[in-house]
């Protein structure tokens, strides 16, 4: 038996996961939401230099909660942890959230990237990010979009505009592994320029467009980059059904982010934020705890190298681009 890409190719592939996306075209962000049928375990590692984040500390093994009811990405810098506000009321709304006597606090840990150099309009009188939460988290779906979408709405990479994206795989023990990935990197997800993927190694039938390897390189020890504009920062999500601890969920994230190094380059610089959450809703145990582990690590990094060419390869064209699409490369 080998492995294989779930049957809708995304992280909700993980049974009992929905995500939920909103996009402001005008202001060119957005937001998206990560959402369990019931609360799932969750942790998260961080490598880049400049990271935005809401109660990732909540997260470490020794944190008295364990579970969180829902993971935030959203565009925006600062501004943009506020979306987890707006995820945060709604669920309070629906009765779900941590119990505290006759309360409930519903716990939403959030990441954000940096766009707000890339084009729309910023002048907003009133932050915008606890509506988009609010609004992605309603429309929370198994099946949702990639590219020009939710907290990829105003991504850019290095020469191409980045994305929303996903991908998820099926392994022989039967857990299945997915990634999500709002790609804003500093570095870019092309060899050159293009439109060969620095992920083509990994890529799963003909999913970011199935043009294989590059058959040159260019100097990899001078990368191209958008270090002028300090509008970076490439955040993600790994889920799996394997039933793991707090500690165990924080290795794959861990893990996950060799996907980032083999699907951007650079990756981790001290202008990105690079984050990934990692979550296990716990349906399945695993029968080989330490193989199934390693599988799952190499699975979670793969899923996460093949979302951020997905994302990249499904991006769309804006009237206020600072950026061409991928498609505009395409043979």
């Amino acid at each position: 038996m080998t492995a294989k890409a779930g049957p809708l190719n995304l992280i909700t592939d993980v049974a009992g996961l929905r995500v939920g996306n909103a996009s402001d075209d005008t202001i060119k962000t957005g937001a998206t939401v990560l959402l369990g049928d019931a609360p799932f375990t969750a942790g998260v590692h961080v490598m880049g230099g400049a990271p935005g984040t809401r109660e990732t500390d909540l997260l470490s093994p020794d944190k008295t909660v364990q579970q969180v009811d829902a993971l935030v990405l959203s565009g925006g810098s600062a501004f943009g942890l506020d979306a987890a506000s707006g995820v945060a009321d709604a669920l309070r709304a629906e009765g779900r959230g941590f119990a505290v006597g006759d309360q409930r606090v519903p716990i939403v840990p959030a990441a954000i990237l940096f766009d707000l150099l890339n084009g729309g309009k910023k002048d907003w009188a009133e932050n915008p990010y606890k509506r988009l939460g609010a609004e992605a988290l309603a429309s929370a779906t198994p099946s949702f979009a990639c590219g020009s979408v939710g907290a990829g709405t105003g991504a850019t990479t290095a020469n191409l505009k980045g994305g929303l994206g996903s991908a998820s795989l099926v392994l022989p023990s039967g857990h299945t592994v997915g990634a999500l990935v709002a790609v804003n990197a500093l570095g870019s997800a092309v060899v050159g320029d293009g439109p060969q993927f620095w992920a083509a190694p990994f890529e799963i039938g003909d999913e970011f467009g199935g043009l294989g390897v590059a058959s040159a390189y260019p100097d990899v020890h001078l990368p191209e980059t958008k270090l002028s504009q300090h509008a970076n920062t490439t955040i993600g999500i790994v889920a799996t059904d394997a039933a793991l601890t707090q500690a165990q969920c924080t290795r794959l994230a861990t893990a996950a982010h060799d996907g980032f190094a083999r699907a951007l380059v650079p990756s981790h610089t001290p202008m990105d934020g690079d984050l990934i959450f990692a979550a296990s809703t716990g349906a399945h145990e695993m029968q080989n705890p330490l193989a199934d582990a390693l599988l799952l690590g190499h699975a979670a990094a793969t899923c996460m190298a093949r979302a951020i060419a997905r994302a990249v390869f499904a991006a769309t064209h804006s009237d206020t681009d600072t950026r061409p699409c991928w498609s505009s490369l395409a043979p």
